[in-house]
């Protein structure tokens, strides 16, 4: 095993747990400390702040450990551990600070587990180096440079073939108007949407976020593509009718990412809208934010809903949820790269910020787009994504309103 520098530390109550971690992490050659509380780590703050923090701790724990570490100016990502399948516990744990969360024991599954350690050691890698080398920064990015642009070079080529996978923009589907809009990041995009209309009065719309960057995340979008392909496909001849069952749909995306064996896992957001019934029926696979539900001269609201991610679980099952439609409404979907750009604190104050702007006026891919002032932003540090759906009862009259 090569020899690495990065330290790790393991705050569990549970001994057992916290060294069978701690083995399977010495074992890939990293440094490797545990406690049995927050209180006994007391070496947290001193000269050797570790790189990553494993934590099992509740959302309560988990926030004043993450101010502490603001505190002491570290950008140590903090993983939240736990033995809890609950989405809600997810977001909880999310919110409070975690930089990212896995399932207890977490070396069960190797493959997410060694995804996650690679992706936070990414970005302790690159705050190393510019620290390391700030005073002689032009002539050390020399070779970087040459190298960034060689991948820069493979990202474009890469992410011209992800574009063509895209739906076309300003499309009439049975009465809706449909638009969207990517703004991808440096890296090879895990964003990814689609819509299309699977009978005479129903239009399927979904958007999905790959776990990481990179080609593994980009190659599970051209699988997304490919299946809802298949499955237009299978309903045309009768062979399948998987397509018009949100939580059907999510069972089959499941099945086709575990099968790739890739470790890679989706948050989803997949709706169908039946404008002859005035329905919307939807399951959510972990995706946030939700999407927001507009009515012409009625309320604004985040759609309510939770489930499990996509790609983790063996035999997972989504709720499928319900909306009537009988006024004429709008459908705004975000991954979660949106949320990076809004420029507050907090994620709760994020996601207000969010929906003020859509209840404000702010429903078309445009004027979001002004509102938030994405075409002057050059480099994003996720990938952005957005999907609006107008009834055509709204499309006709002002759909170009601010």
């Amino acid at each position: 095993m090569t020899s690495r520098t990065e330290r790790i530390l393991i705050i569990d109550a549970d001994e057992q747990a916290r060294t069978d971690l701690a083995r399977y992490l010495e074992a890939r050659g990293f440094y490797v400390s545990g406690y049995a509380g927050l209180s006994s780590a007391k070496t947290l703050f001193d000269e050797n702040i570790p790189d990553v923090i494993f934590a099992d701790l509740p959302p309560e724990a988990i926030k004043d450990l993450a101010r502490r570490l603001e505190e002491a100016e570290t950008l140590t990502p903090i993983v939240c551990c736990s033995d809890s399948e609950s989405s809600a516990d997810v977001v909880r744990a999310l919110r409070a600070g975690a930089a990212d969360f896995v399932l207890k024991p977490c070396n069960d599954d190797k493959g997410a587990l060694d995804d996650v350690i690679e992706k936070l050691f990414d970005r302790v890698r690159v705050n190393r180096l510019n620290q390391l080398y700030r005073h002689e920064l032009e002539e050390a990015n020399r070779d970087l440079r040459n190298g960034i642009s060689e991948l820069r070079a493979d990202q474009r080529a890469g992410r011209k073939v992800q574009l063509r996978m895209l739906p076309e923009r300003e499309q009439d589907l049975a009465g809706l108007h449909v638009d969207h809009l990517i703004k991808p990041s440096l890296y090879l995009s895990g964003d990814f949407l689609d819509y299309f209309r699977i009978s005479e009065d129903q239009v399927l719309v979904y958007i999905a976020d790959v776990s990481g960057h990179g080609a593994s995340s980009a190659f599970v979008t051209v699988l997304l593509k490919n299946l809802t392909n298949r499955l237009q496909r299978n309903l045309r001849r009768h062979s399948s009718d998987d397509i018009l069952y949100p939580d059907r749909f999510l069972e089959r995306i499941n099945s086709e990412l575990l099968d790739t064996g890739l470790g890679k896992h989706v948050t989803v957001f997949v709706g169908i809208i039946s404008v002859k019934e005035r329905t919307l029926k939807y399951a959510v696979g972990a995706h946030f934010p939700m999407p927001i539900l507009s009515f012409e001269g009625g309320e604004t609201r985040f759609l309510e809903g939770s489930g499990l991610p996509v790609g983790l679980f063996e035999t997972p099952k989504w709720e499928v949820y319900e909306v009537p439609l009988a006024q004429p409404f709008r459908l705004t979907l975000f991954s979660d790269g949106i949320l990076e750009v809004i420029s507050a604190k907090s994620l709760d104050e994020k996601e207000s910020t969010l929906l003020e702007l859509v209840s404000g006026g702010r429903h078309t891919i445009a004027s979001l787009s002004e509102a938030l002032n994405l075409d002057a932003i050059t480099e994003l540090p996720d990938d952005i994504a957005i999907v609006s759906v107008t009834d055509s009862i709204l499309g006709s009259d002002n759909t170009s309103s601010k």
